[in-house]
């Protein structure tokens, strides 16, 4: 399935502000995909905030959602994004949809994403306004993201939008062959963003950044979806 190519207008002053926090934001904070450039450039991120912050979209910072959760700062997400060198076509698993928001930036790269998320109003309101901007290629499912999706592996990449003291195995064995998984990982006052792949001779990490996300938390001993 391929991304979807039309967006519902957003207003023009909105637009600009994007393209500005692309310019000044992301190009100097690193971020040299176009791709991905080209990404964050389209996906309106006031379509993801709750109302009261909605003037703050284009702000390079996290913002408060709904169960105590944050959508990350949009350097974060573009740097989450580049590092997993999506191409096109490739089956994407988030750990953590949240607002939808990297659901969404993913899908503009990817050929399908599956978002997991445990809290059941999250997951709900990102399944609808996924589907309501146009993203056809995600799918949000209601699961504990430390157990990952056993039936439907293995995942060319996988993304984990949650804090956790090491990387869940769980998630490490879902990984293809010469996958992709970022992540946050270490003490909580000192996570820093991993890249890890998987490789014949095992698992190579990468250090992207310091960083600060809200704890992964595992909600039973087995595996559930809904």
């Amino acid at each position: 399935m391929s991304p979807p190519t039309s967006r519902q207008p957003t207003p023009n002053h909105a637009r600009q502000r994007r393209l500005a926090m692309v310019a000044h934001d992301l190009r100097r904070g690193g971020i040299r995909d176009e791709s991905v450039l080209a990404a964050m450039a389209r996906v309106p991120r006031e379509e993801f905030l709750p109302d009261e912050f909605r003037s703050q979209a284009y702000d390079n910072c996290a913002l408060p959602i709904a169960c105590g959760q944050t959508i990350s700062q949009p350097l974060i997400v573009a740097m989450m994004t580049e590092a997993l060198k999506l191409r096109g076509g490739e089956r994407v698993l988030e750990i953590g949809a949240g607002s939808g928001y990297q659901a969404a930036v993913l899908a503009e790269l990817a050929g399908e994403v599956i978002s997991l998320e445990r809290h059941p109003e999250l997951a709900e309101a990102a399944r609808r306004r996924l589907q309501r901007l146009g993203y056809e290629n995600v799918r949000v499912v209601l699961a504990d993201g430390s157990w990952g999706l056993p039936d439907e592996a293995p995942f060319d990449c996988i993304i984990v939008t949650a804090a956790a003291e090491s990387c869940p195995p769980a998630l490490l064995e879902q990984l293809r062959m010469g996958g992709r998984l970022v992540g946050p990982f270490g003490p909580a006052d000192a996570q820093v963003l991993q890249v890890i792949k998987k490789t014949p001779a095992g698992f190579a990490i990468s250090k992207l950044t310091s960083c600060r996300f809200v704890p992964l938390v595992s909600d039973s001993s087995a595996p559930r979806r809904r």
